[in-house]
């Protein structure tokens, strides 16, 4: 999954967006406070939660908290705030029970309810969470040439006046700022009274107001406006509530922070003033008249399209129908959206699928109401139910164009209409083999990656509406008449030999690897001398040797 970065809307960020989800009076005690006894008051509140009793409960309990926390909607795979790496639940093999927070900061001892609080607890990649360390959040200089950087985080020296004396600073993506910067917030609040490591002062203050060193207070500050609450945070803090019986109240009411270390310091704080919306409600997207296309689909299938809602100052959730005469062939993930998501600067990505049970075109209305807009709207659901593709076999023709780094495979045009092919690409090492499947618009492909010393191979099948054509015959690459690999093969032949065969090779060969056309190993020859005899099943095989990585087909009658 590539990340999307936020774009900050600053009326939005200054505007507290409350929580349908907030359970009633949970913050009451907080109204009409300001500065450090704001701060107290909501420390009061989210540090009487519930705990675990142990190291070993939380070791054991972690990574089944965190596949209601931080796994993608819909999916298996692991909401990685540390790395980009495709890593799927259940299996935690990769992932560490992160800190944000370092626990070093408060001494690393294992206690609770601090060690185990999945407020400031995420899963992390291994090898980004040790570059991470235990340094403080910062932004890296771009002259570090020698920063860690996975393309999602970096560790590296600061720019000017930050990292409070540490030797490096930790840099989040763009689009988790917010998220660290909120997480940190509330664990100097939630843990205000703690005793901080003398030699991990990095970011804090020894006092329970602010708690926070200066720098680090414009950073965090900076960080929450530029990325405020995403879908994300907000499901997330629902979970963790509901695990632990506490909540993040920066998410829940994002201007907190300014109350606490920002332009608001000194203003008092009320819920009902911060809930009420500032502005007149609008529905940015979608728009009346907007249409959604299925484009085509093969009957007895589905497919799924996204439809965008953004807004701003809605008083209430928007209501979702369906009508019109093909109404029954469209389905919506959800028929009401919470005010919260769609104010949310991320927005909400709203699910429709198209599921056809007969041959033709259909349309239906979404209609949008409610969430105190004015009026509705409507937008059109359109999609084609075609036939069940029939595909034939077509054949996949010699690569032309051959050099030392690149060829162009070449394949038949399908007799029938296509959306786009698929080409098998096979390449054979010594013990072993690799296939990656590449799509191509036309019938031909440019492969520019292609390395002479490597045997490779390819095949081609079409595909219609989902569905897939036979793979057609496999093509191997002759090298022959390229300067670059001449006289670094030696020649190895088969000859005819009943039930069997037998190898011609003027000088020995080693490392011999006999492959199926499926690509399966069948047999490994440490070594093949001239006129040597193997006996295999009736069949077509490829074989390589370290001598001779090109495959060489092999018949046996």
């Amino acid at each position: 999954m590539k990340r999307t970065l936020l774009i900050t809307l600053i009326t939005l960020c200054a505007t507290i967006i409350a929580r349908a989800d907030i359970p009633a009076r949970y913050y009451s005690a907080i109204n009409g406070l300001k500065d450090a006894e704001l701060k107290t008051a909501l420390s009061n509140i989210i540090s009487n939660r519930a705990s675990v009793s142990s190291y070993q409960t939380y070791y054991n309990n972690m990574p089944t908290y965190f596949q209601k926390t931080d796994v993608y909607p819909g999916t298996k795979r692991w909401w990685d705030m540390y790395s980009d790496i495709p890593l799927y639940a259940p299996s935690f093999k990769g992932l560490h029970r992160e800190h944000s927070f370092p626990k070093s900061w408060w001494g690393g001892t294992i206690e609770v309810p601090i060690f185990a609080d999945l407020n400031n607890l995420f899963p992390a990649e291994g090898d980004a969470n040790m570059a991470k360390s235990n340094y403080p959040l910062g932004t890296v200089s771009p002259s570090d040439t020698k920063a860690f950087d996975n393309g999602v985080v970096k560790v590296g020296y600061a720019v000017g006046g930050q990292g409070g004396g540490a030797a490096k600073v930790f840099e989040p993506a763009d689009e988790y700022k917010g998220d660290f910067a909120r997480t940190y917030f509330y664990m100097v609040t939630c843990y205000q009274n703690t005793t901080w490591a003398k030699n991990n002062m990095f970011m804090l203050q020894q006092n329970t107001y602010p708690t926070l060193s200066g720098w680090a207070v414009q950073l965090l500050l900076k960080w929450h406006k530029d990325d405020p609450v995403s879908e994300k945070e907000l499901n997330r803090n629902e979970q963790v509530y509901l695990i632990q019986n506490n909540r993040n109240p920066f998410i829940d009411y994002p201007a907190l922070v300014d109350y606490i270390w920002g332009d608001k310091k000194g203003e008092l704080f009320y819920e009902s003033n911060a809930s009420e919306p500032v502005g007149t409600p609008t529905l940015v997207t979608p728009v009346q008249g907007m249409a959604l296309d299925f484009s085509q689909v093969a009957v007895g299938n589905s497919t799924t399209a996204k439809l965008y809602f953004k807004g701003e100052y809605l008083t209430g959730s928007l209501s979702l129908a369906i009508t019109g005469t093909d109404k029954s062939l469209f389905t919506l993930s959800t028929r009401s959206i919470p005010s919260s998501q769609v104010n949310n600067e991320a927005g909400y990505w709203l699910t429709v699928t198209y599921k056809p049970t007969s041959v033709g075109q259909h349309s239906a209305r979404l209609i949008v109401s409610d969430g105190g807009i004015t009026g509705s709207l409507g937008i059109q659901l359109i999609g084609e139910c075609l036939a069940v593709p029939t595909l034939t076999p077509f054949k996949a023709l010699p690569a032309t164009d051959i050099t030392t780094t690149s060829y162009t495979a070449q394949w038949e045009e399908a007799a029938e209409v296509v959306d786009y092919y698929i080409v098998s690409r096979t390449r054979y090492y010594s013990g072993n083999s690799a296939t990656e499947e590449l799509p191509a618009e036309t019938n031909s492909l440019v492969i520019e990656d292609y390395d002479p010393s490597v045997g490779e191979s390819y095949n081609v099948r079409s595909v219609r509406l989902g569905y897939e054509s036979p793979r057609s015959n496999e093509i191997y690459i002759d090298r022959a008449g390229i300067d670059a690999v001449t006289g670094d093969m030696q020649l190895l032949g088969t000859a005819f030999f009943p039930g069997g065969v037998r190898f011609v090779c003027p000088v020995p060969h080693t490392q011999g690897i006999i492959y199926d056309m499926q690509g399966r190993t069948i047999m490994l020859l440490d070594e093949i001398e001239n006129n040597q005899v193997i006996y295999l099943p009736v069949g077509v095989y490829l074989i390589v040797t370290h001598e001779c990585p090109t495959p060489q087909r092999i018949i046996v009658r």
